[in-house]
């Protein structure tokens, strides 16, 4: 019996040991609710997968939060090894001189297999340095797409299977679903910022800031105030008047999925990651997918990415840096990521992942969710469309819903809000670069 009590007591010892042997790697995030358990249950997936590392995720609220938290942290040497980090905050990590270990050097110290041709071109291009090389890794990438309302469609003798491919149509469908009576509201949208001025400007191929949307450097300048931008908030701001178009509210525009699920508007435009909440929450009626919709003077281009990366902190000993490597291997795998994507609806990150999705007749049982495949690869991404790099742009976005609010007051015309936007953001960039030269 006592044998037995010091075996047991032996091997419990042992156990005890072998769990303490791991490498443990602290990754913060910003993903709650349905994502967040999603994301827990990958990191579990990959904690059960090997014995050498576990991986601890925590939640620590939203992009902002948790950027600000790392960033806090790193100042007194309590950083984690992973944050996630929103793609409007790429310049100021990227300035982060001493704090950030690129993924690519990491990836070539620790020898991991790592062959960046393998992810889309429009994500992968996001998070590289001028010469090429991948800064952060592409986790959640996301783009916006048109949601509408099938039923809406058909019930104002509209062909329910034909979203609207311009501007131009966009307008006519939505007068007729009103005149009809079929919703009171042709469409909203969510995130002004992000949908109606950035990637507006991508898929219109026209530049939203000097040196490659400040790709090129820190001396980078906004040209959001160009003809194309201000006709089309000229447009928003008259259909706003003539009831076509409902505000969704700043940020992200919390009041624009409400009024799609109620089927007060027709159609809908937001993140591709917003689909499983769509599916969700539009219970009463059949969901359409449609590309975001160009003028049609202007050939589309392509669309641009939204989402986060991860980027990896300086200050943790070789064997957790050995521990990130093996865990980002894991992540970016067809498998992992092809259940991620569709899980989420944010895009697969790699041709693989994609390849697999098609394999296991994904796209083909669920129609639609290749649509922002298709919108980010419509053509290989210019000097304009490949995304955007500025500093201090989390406060820009909000001058850009400040600018837009003053617009639909009939406070300023489009023009007006437009310069005051640049006027004010190119404060906030020179701003940056005082303090990162």
């Amino acid at each position: 019996m006592i044998k037995g009590i010091i075996a047991s007591g032996l091997m419990l010892a042992a156990s005890t040991t072998a769990v303490m042997a791991q490498t443990e790697i602290a990754w913060w995030h910003a993903m709650g609710g349905e994502l967040g358990a999603k994301l827990e249950e990958i990191v579990a997936g990959y904690n059960a997968s090997q014995s050498d590392y576990v991986v601890t995720p925590t939640y620590k609220g939203s992009y902002p939060e948790t950027m600000t938290a790392a960033i806090a942290a790193f100042r007194a040497n309590e950083q984690p090894n992973i944050v996630q980090v929103f793609e409007v905050g790429t310049g100021t990590m990227m300035a982060a001189e001493g704090a950030i270990y690129p993924v690519y050097q990491l990836m070539a110290d620790t020898g991991e297999e790592f062959n960046p041709d393998g992810f889309l071109p429009a994500v992968v291009g996001y998070y590289t340095d001028t010469n090429g090389n991948l800064l952060s890794m592409p986790f959640n990438s996301s783009t916006p797409i048109l949601y509408y309302n099938k039923d809406v469609f058909e019930a104002a003798g509209l062909d329910p299977n034909t979203p609207p491919e311009t501007w131009e149509q966009m307008e006519e469908f939505s007068n007729q679903i009103m005149e009809s009576g079929a919703a009171p509201c042709g469409f909203t949208t969510g995130w002004i910022s992000w949908v109606q001025l950035e990637n507006f400007s991508a898929w219109h191929n026209q530049q939203i800031g000097t040196m490659e949307n400040g790709f090129g450097g820190l001396g980078t300048e906004l040209t959001v105030n160009g003809p194309l931008q201000v006709r089309h908030w000229e447009n928003l701001a008259r259909w706003q008047e003539e009831g076509v178009f409902q505000y969704g509210g700043p940020v992200g525009g919390a009041d624009a999925p409400p009024k799609f699920y109620a089927q007060e508007c027709a159609m809908y435009m937001n993140s591709s990651a917003s689909r499983a909440g769509v599916i969700a929450n539009a219970t009463d009626f059949e969901v359409g997918y449609g590309m975001l919709p160009h003028y049609a003077d202007t050939a589309p281009q392509n669309s641009i990415i939204g989402g986060a990366t991860l980027w990896v902190l300086q200050g943790h000993p070789d064997e957790e840096n050995a521990g990130v490597a093996d865990f980002f291997s894991y992540l970016s795998s067809p498998e992992v990521q092809a259940d991620w994507h569709q899980f989420s609806g944010y895009l697969p990150i790699t041709q693989a992942a994609y390849e697999l999705g098609q394999e296991q007749n994904y796209y083909e049982a669920n129609p639609g969710s290749d649509v922002a495949i298709e919108q980010i690869t419509l053509n290989e991404p210019t000097a304009n469309s490949k995304g955007l790099r500025f500093g201090n742009y989390v406060q820009i976005r909000d001058i850009i819903d400040e600018e837009f609010q003053q617009l639909l007051s009939g406070s300023k015309t489009a023009q007006e809000a437009l310069d005051a936007l640049v006027e004010r953001g190119n404060a906030l960039i020179r701003d940056f670069e005082a303090a990162n030269s």
